[in-house]
């Protein structure tokens, strides 16, 4: 064998191995060490589970609290909500705070399964160590374990293959965390931190394309989903919300109306993060860290 047929050879099986490495490779999730001093705060943790819509998903309508089984039709087939109670046998109850954030940041179950990014931890992925310790602790000590095990996805071969899941995330997810602008004051920086994280308002409001990546050269300015009209919430002033005033987008996030502008519908109606009337308020003006 010739020496350029061997050195094809070699490319092609370094290649391989490589791609073998990224697709079974369980990734860390880079938890600062620090956080084995720190006390998670469980109150903190419920406010970060209701800002993060956890319940959005993650509860059927007539279901039990977090308890899975939501369908969510995507262009790939059907896809059923997790259990995310701390059940041991079909929630997270076996899970260490480890696995609870490569989950998280990364789409990683701790057997190694990738999650369809139908589960935002593209967006989560900004998430700050300590939002993160916070909400484990409370879906571990004040969710009540509920057994239940979702349906299975409807989603037909290859794409129900999720090993190349893998390849997707290293080409589409941005694992950075959210760093403020020094250059913008604290409101500033928590709103988008709650926009860019939290509450993932890309994932819907940001059309995808073909990849299912999200397309961020038309940022905020719409999408179909579900069946379902998600508006242009850019700041543009006869499209989007430029022209609302803050006392409109106040009303409409918290009451899911504002005269004169539109009434929420659909899954933007659903949504407990900024319609729970015993939540505090996203966009309350203040210094919150993020």
């Amino acid at each position: 064998m010739g020496r350029k047929l061997w050195a094809i050879v070699i490319v092609i099986a370094a290649a391989v191995a490589a791609a073998v490495v990224i697709a079974v490779r369980v990734p860390d999730p880079g938890l600062s060490p620090a956080l084995a001093q720190r006390q998670p705060d469980v109150t903190r943790g419920q406010y970060i589970a209701t800002l993060g819509d956890c319940a959005a998903c993650h509860t059927k309508p007539g279901g039990k609290a977090l308890a899975g089984g939501l369908a969510l039709t995507t262009p790939l087939g059907t896809i059923y909500t997790t259990n995310i109670t701390p059940d041991r046998d079909s929630g997270i109850g076996n899970y260490s705070f480890a696995d609870f954030a490569r989950a998280m940041r990364l789409g990683v179950r701790p057997d190694g399964a990738r999650l369809y990014p139908a589960m935002p931890y593209t967006a989560y992925a900004k998430m700050s160590d300590e939002d993160l310790q916070d909400l484990f602790a409370y879906l571990q000590k004040n969710v009540a374990a509920v057994n239940q095990t979702s349906p299975a996805n409807t989603i037909g071969w290859p794409l129900n293959q999720r090993w190349p899941i893998a390849f997707w995330n290293v080409v589409f997810l941005d694992t950075s965390h959210f760093t403020p602008d020094p250059a913008k004051d604290a409101s500033w920086n928590r709103g988008a931190y709650i926009v860019e994280g939290l509450e993932h308002c890309g994932e819907c409001h940001t059309p995808r394309r073909v990849t299912q990546n999200l397309d961020n050269a038309q940022k905020f300015s719409g999408a179909v989903l579900q069946g379902w009209k998600a508006y242009n919430i850019t700041s543009s002033k006869q499209s989007g919300v430029g022209a609302w005033s803050d006392d409109a987008l106040a009303s409409y996030l918290s009451t899911g109306h504002a005269d004169g502008h539109s009434s929420a519908s659909g899954p933007m109606a659903l949504r407990n993060s900024t319609t729970d009337p015993g939540h505090p308020w996203v966009m309350t003006r203040g210094s919150a860290s993020v």
